[in-house]
């Protein structure tokens, strides 16, 4: 199940479950759409391609909550 975590690994954007703007990779790194773009759609991490995150439906997030933990590494982005 995807962790849909909290923000941009980047800029620390906060990135809630419906947001459109969430993008992530397939280890589930996070990363807002501007930065995304901006890495060029490929995660600074491990190369992999970065698309839109799934969103999960929101009856399902109290039973299936989203991460809290954020991860943010902005040296990693520049």
């Amino acid at each position: 199940m995807l962790q849909l975590r909290p923000g941009c690994e980047c800029c620390d954007k906060d990135l809630p479950p419906e947001s459109e703007e969430a993008r992530i990779c397939s280890f589930e790194c996070t990363f807002c759409a501007a930065c995304a773009e901006r890495l060029a759609g490929t995660c600074p991490n491990c190369g992999g391609g970065l698309v839109p995150r799934p969103k999960r439906p929101t009856h399902l997030l109290a039973k299936y909550p989203p991460s809290s933990t954020r991860v943010h590494k902005p040296e990693g982005c520049a």
